[in-house]
């Protein structure tokens, strides 16, 4: 049973840093690109940031320079280090996990977490 389980969000004040977490289990996270996408409300989903692998990385242009994707290969787990926050940045974010096993495509998504940025 894949499930992704993201952690860390909460309420901060602008200028103040979260580290968003996604935990991966069903065997699907060597193959997977991973992204974090956000939804505010009233907005469309979009993505913030995607690690394909190592050295492909990805960040929507509002969050370059201040926000940071990693991942944990022994922990199955990838982050979303967020510095600088913003209150444009409040939404829920989301983790998805994208990729193909040898006999099928896969695309994942956690149940999200809420961050707030207060001004």
């Amino acid at each position: 049973q894949v499930q992704l389980v993201e952690s860390g969000g909460g309420l901060v004040q602008a200028g103040g840093s979260l580290r968003l977490s996604c935990a991966v289990s069903g065997g699907i996270f060597s193959r997977a690109a991973m992204g974090w996408y956000r939804q505010a409300p009233g907005k469309q989903r979009e993505l913030v940031a995607e690690i394909v692998s190592g050295s492909n990385l990805n960040y929507a242009d509002s969050v370059k320079g201040r926000f940071a994707v990693s991942r944990d290969v022994a922990k199955n787990t990838v982050y979303l280090q967020m510095n600088s926050l913003k209150p444009e940045d409040t939404a829920v974010y989301y983790c998805n996990a994208k990729g193909t096993t040898p006999w099928n495509p896969f695309d994942y998504w956690g149940q999200g977490t809420q961050v707030t940025v207060s001004s």
